[in-house]
């Protein structure tokens, strides 16, 4: 096991390259399986949950090499249709199989998906799409198992814009007979990049970008190549860093548009930021942060996947702000982490109360998923003295190198083993 020992109280400077999303990577490396021939998805972030994946590909026959921020999927010898448990338990993203199996081979047998332990992220939505799109779905010993000879388009209206139902149907669509119209469809970014891959492939998509997406289904598609966009999640969190540090710093990031409810908070919050050229760039030093309140929402909205750093920025903020978290109702197991830093946050349903604080103290705090790894280490980065946090492969599972990005800043943060779990 590793952790990261932190010493807090350090101002930051300086420029870092945002890596690729690892979100919109995880929607378009599954999409190779629609044609049989090599692909490479360049600006790949080396993270877990792409390794993850890459290996959930390979059980499948895909062929593949990762190297320098590139993977190379050949799909050209696909020759197992079956999504092994010991894989799927590892990652939600891994149900995103699902679709292009059971549209290009008629058949798919997909474990029920694993991945962050908090929060219900049903898949019936994947499922019924699946039905509606005249496949036959059975469910046995934790297993999907999907049937058709051949899918046939449809109308599919989403009672909630999701996005991993919405990129699984995309799939599922491509290669099906006649034409599916996608009401309600998610709009974020990673949808959208992952419509214009299916597009060079040779799938003919109309309403992209919007929430009615219509697929004309085509008989087979082609492989192709693409550059995965930056990570938005990613580029919200070191700016939040930058705030919570009292820190101006830059960051290389190509999407500004992808981060601008983000950055919107940032500047109500006090903080000047300023896009110029691909660069983006933050002034903290010297702000008194206030405290804004935020709502979570599906994209253009505030991320959920920024709520927990969110809260790690109010903690140290000035006066009372309500951060409540509509799309996942108790995404909140890191408040008591962070209250043991210092932080004065109550809990009320799906909403915390976060009181701001002259400062924090160091302490030894335990990750318990992704973006909750990510706010105690904001702060710590921000505490009075020494933290520790513990389970820190978490972090690893979305976030390339982190240490190394906030070391190139200024940051005192180091990797080490640990016998603690």
């Amino acid at each position: 096991m590793e952790k990261f020992i932190i010493h807090g109280g350090r101002e930051l400077s300086g420029k870092v390259k945002i890596s690729g999303a690892k979100n919109s990577a995880l929607a378009l490396m599954p999409a190779t399986l629609l044609n049989s021939g090599i692909n490479k998805i360049l600006n790949t972030p080396e993270v877990n949950d792409i390794f993850t994946m890459k290996k959930l590909l390979e059980q499948l026959g895909v062929v593949s090499e990762f190297s320098n921020n590139e993977i190379v999927l050949d799909t050209s010898n696909v020759n197992n249709q079956v999504a092994p448990y010991e894989l799927v338990k590892k990652m939600r993203a891994s149900i995103y199989v699902l679709g292009p199996l059971l549209s290009k081979y008629g058949y798919a047998k997909v474990s029920m998906p694993g991945g962050c332990a908090w929060g219900p992220r049903p898949i019936n939505l994947h499922i019924e799409a699946m039905k509606k799109l005249g496949a036959e779905i059975e469910l046995e010993e934790g297993y999907i198992i999907a049937k058709s000879k051949k899918l046939t388009g449809t109308k599919i209206h989403f009672d909630v814009p999701s996005v991993g139902a919405t990129g699984n149907t995309l799939m599922a669509a491509s290669l099906a007979k006649g034409t599916t119209l996608i009401t309600n469809a998610a709009i974020e970014p990673e949808i959208t990049q992952l419509c214009e891959y299916l597009e060079s492939m040779g799938a003919k998509i109309h309403g992209i970008g919007t929430n009615n997406l219509e697929i004309e289904g085509v008989d087979e598609l082609n492989s192709a190549d693409i550059v995965n966009i930056s990570d938005r999640i990613e580029a919200g969190t070191l700016l939040c860093t930058a705030a919570i540090t009292k820190s101006n710093i830059q960051i290389e990031y190509p999407n500004y548009d992808h981060i601008e409810a983000i950055a919107t908070k940032l500047e109500d919050s006090g903080c000047k930021i300023l896009n110029n050229n691909n660069i983006v760039s933050i002034f903290a030093k010297d702000v008194l942060l206030k405290s804004v309140d935020v709502t979570t929402a599906v994209y253009p909205g505030f991320p959920t996947d920024m709520q927990a750093q969110w809260i790690a920025l109010m903690s140290l903020a000035e006066g009372t702000c309500t951060v409540t978290d509509t799309i996942y109702l108790d995404r909140f197991a890191h408040v008591p982490e962070l209250c043991r830093l210092g932080a004065d946050i109550e809990l009320k349903n799906n909403s915390a109360v976060v009181r701001g604080k002259k400062f924090l103290k160091g302490a030894k705090v335990m990750s318990t998923d992704l973006r909750a790894s990510a706010s105690l280490v904001l702060a710590g980065l921000a505490a009075e003295g020494t933290s520790e946090v513990l389970r820190i492969y978490h972090l690893d599972r979305g976030y390339q190198k982190i240490e190394e990005k906030l070391k190139s800043l200024g940051a005192d943060i180091e990797r080490v083993q640990t016998d603690e779990f």
